[in-house]
């Protein structure tokens, strides 16, 4: 389904000199940030609607005119960026006042348009959907509260699921409706539709394709009756609480059991496909050959990955391709099959992340990109061009670049900026691209591009955002590497604008350290940098370290800390918090980390861990044992608690709570359907069986964001900044004045 969201992109510019002595920061204002501000839109940067590629060179934008109330589809050009046409206006549809997402059939003559959504969990939601054909102006109401409605390929049908059960609304048959499962109860059958641990993991709620004919449905159906419940009491506003009750497999329980499913339409009938031995089925496509589906299965170990070519016809399947690892594969959504059905993959398997050609009987035609350094993101195939775009980190793993590159892996070329972070939005032929461009000191600039990688039209600068920011004291990021445990590791750091080396400074360190991620990346960031601009403003200086597993800098790399899940992170914070408390402008004495979720576990660990070096942490929504995690995200990391009980044990905070020294802020929100509050709740129970004094935050009903409702942003921060400045930036203001 295409639908459309906004690009929220933030934080700060300024810039800096050297003298022979010392370094000094300049700023061209003197405000001050305030955490009002980072919160109630001031530093909000111009956006941009995400385009929906349309045939040709053209896209759409939903847009609201607020003067006349109305919701419009309307039709851009790529090539000179104006409107050509309004495809929908909410005026013309009796009974449908607005509308929130839409997405096209193939020939972009009809629309599906949804409104009236009720959030499930991360990606999911129910809503009220409408068909509407823009040549005969036909409107009709496809359901409500129903989830992901696709149309067929031949337009003249509509799949969706509701209540677990999947239907196809017939629009050339007087609107019948069929109901293809009738076995879907909740918390017992999903059909259709993932369970909560696929759609977190692997990305992906719709878990129904149609076949290119438009004569089959392939299905994915989730037999969660096995699987452990977990509950959460909804305080809400009334007198008693509700709970939300949920199937959710912790790290070595039951999963789901995910069989596939081909429905063929003219038979009414329904057949189990055969897929082998696995654990997962990840992702399903159809190929080019309407009979042929390719289904991706994994092992529990999530190490030995299969490609199976699925008959339509015969409910057969056979083995197209099989990938393994030492450690475990991540699963990606760049399987693109070409007109010949031979097909384009991602892999990791040369040691960093890249793209391969096969045929279709799985033979390896040829490694299309090739160097020490990882692909980030596939964006397409030009088959006139017989070229290839996607974005690397070729110039450097903090900087993202877009590239084209001939199939045949000849011909490449740079297409955007060579520093910094490009993403692109092609044209749906790939003749254009629109390219969204930033680094630490430039925030966000939308620029349209020939697909050869000629700059036609700038779009949005935020020269305002810039120009509102220069009245701001406000200090640079320093990009740098810092040696530790044998690795040359990617560091940021932000000092205070009047900075001056012969003083000590207190020091907060900043990081997240999960399995392929990164912080310290040349782009413009969201309010945590203004977050952490505000705390040099006060005298400290913010520093992030990325350490062993997290991405973009191999496979070895990220891989190092496989079943040994958060040791080798610590070691790395600790090792680095020491190396910089060496520093002559470090305070020493007063040297403090925080997280969120992982990183929130992470600081955790340090604090715990690094009592020597670390004085104080902050760890928000942290998981605090593997053991409370998820099944399909623990596991690829750190195999079964069965398995590896000293992975899950031995790096836990719960086990050395006594250990804590330091001073400590919990912090979590109640309605945490991704990490419970259980995690802080145990983490609690142990602090207080080892007599440790700490601090807590719990917020009613949040999620794993902690934002939903008035000001509850502002207050977190607001808890956070009064702490690292009671604990850090006041006791190392007192310690320097004693010490003068």
């Amino acid at each position: 389904m295409k639908k459309i969201f906004i690009l929220v992109a933030l934080i700060s510019f300024i810039g800096c000199k050297k003298e022979s002595s010392k370094t000094t920061y300049y700023t061209t204002g003197y405000k001050e940030i305030t955490l009002e501000e980072i919160w109630d839109g001031t530093f909000s940067p111009e956006r941009m609607n995400a385009l929906n590629a349309m045939n040709g060179d053209y896209y759409s934008l939903l847009n609201y005119n607020k003067e006349t109330k109305t919701t419009t589809v309307d039709k851009y050009s790529y090539k000179t960026l104006e409107k050509v046409a309004t495809v929908v206006n909410s005026s013309d549809l009796k009974g449908l006042e607005s509308f929130s997402s839409y997405n096209f059939n193939n020939e972009e003559s009809s629309v599906i348009l949804g409104t009236d959504f009720n959030k499930i969990y991360r990606r999911s939601f129910t809503g009220t959907f409408y068909y509407y054909n823009i040549n005969t102006k036909k409107f009709l109401l496809v359901g409500k509260n129903i989830q992901q409605p696709t149309f067929s390929p031949d337009s003249k049908k509509i799949a969706y699921a509701k209540n677990n059960n999947l239907y196809i609304l017939d629009l050339a048959k007087n609107n019948k409706v069929t109901q293809v499962t009738k076995d879907g109860t909740k918390n017992r059958i999903i059909n259709g539709t993932t369970d909560w641990v696929y759609e977190e993991e692997f990305g992906f709620v719709k878990a129904f394709e149609w076949s290119k004919d438009s004569k089959h449905i392939a299905f994915l159906r989730f037999d969660e009756s096995e699987v452990p419940t977990f509950s959460m009491d909804i305080l809400g506003t009334g007198n008693y609480p509700t709970q939300q009750v949920f199937k959710y497999p912790k790290a070595g329980e039951k999963n789901a059991d995910v069989t596939l499913h081909m429905y063929q339409l003219a038979a009414k009938k329904t057949r189990k496909i055969p897929l082998g031995d696995y654990e997962y089925i990840p992702r399903i496509k159809w190929s080019n050959d309407a009979n042929i589906l390719v289904a991706t299965t994994l092992n529990r170990h999530q190490n030995n990955l299969k490609l199976y070519k699925v008959n339509a016809l015969r409910s057969s399947s056979i083995l197209l391709l099989n990938e393994t690892d030492k450690a475990y594969i991540d699963i990606t959504v760049n399987l693109t099959f070409l007109d010949d059905n031979s097909f384009i993959w991602t892999s990791e398997k040369d040691g960093y992340n890249h793209i391969y050609h096969y045929d279709f009987s799985g033979k390896l035609i040829n490694q299309i990109t090739t160097g020490n350094w990882e692909v980030t993101n596939y964006y397409g195939y030009n088959k006139d061009k017989k070229t290839i775009y996607y974005q690397s980190v070729e110039n450097g793993s903090t900087n993202r670049g877009v590239y084209s590159i001939g199939l045949d892996g000849n011909n490449k070329k740079l297409l955007s900026n060579k520093t910094g972070t490009n993403t692109a939005s092609f044209s749906a032929n790939l003749n254009y691209f629109i390219n969204t461009y930033s680094s630490s000191e430039i925030p966000p600039i939308y620029t349209l591009y020939t697909a050869e990688g000629e700059m036609l039209k700038v779009i949005k600068d935020n020269a305002d955002l810039k120009e509102n920011l220069a009245d701001y004291k406000m200090s640079p990021k320093e990009f740098s590497t810092i040696s530790i445990n044998g690795n040359e590791l990617n560091m940021w750091m932000i000092k205070p604008a009047d900075f001056d080396e012969s003083k000590k400074y207190p020091l907060l360190m900043f990081q997240y350290s999960g399995p392929g991620s990164q912080q310290v990346a040349n782009r413009w960031n969201a309010s945590n940098d203004y977050w952490h601009n505000m705390l040099a403003q006060k005298g400290m200086i913010v520093a992030c370290v990325d350490g062993r597993g997290t991405g973009f800098k191999g496979s070895d790399f990220k891989k190092s800390t496989y079943l040994n899940l958060v040791k080798y992170e610590t070691e790395d914070q600790i090792t680095a918090a020491k190396k910089l408390a060496d520093r002559s402008y470090i305070d020493e004495n007063n040297i403090g980390i925080w997280g969120w979720s992982f990183g929130g576990h992470m600081s955790t660990n340090s604090l715990l861990k690094g009592s020597d070096v670390f004085t104080t942490a902050i760890a928000v929504a942290p998981v605090t044992s593997w053991r409370f995690y998820d099944t399909v995200y623990t596991e690829r990391f750190l195999r079964t608690p069965q398995e590896n009980p000293g992975g899950y044990d031995e790096n836990s905070p719960i086990n050395y709570a006594d250990k804590l020294k330091g001073n400590y802020l919990l912090m979590h929100g109640t309605g945490d359907d991704n990490v419970h509050v259980q995690n802080s709740f145990r983490m609690t129970n142990a602090l207080i069986e080892a007599n440790k004094q700490f601090d807590m935050f719990i917020v009613p009903d949040r999620t794993h964001g902690i934002y939903k409702g008035k000001n509850t942003r502002l207050n977190l921060y607001t808890k956070m900044t009064n702490f690292v400045e009671t604990h850090l930036i006041n006791k190392s203001n007192s310690t320097t004045k004693i010490k003068g």
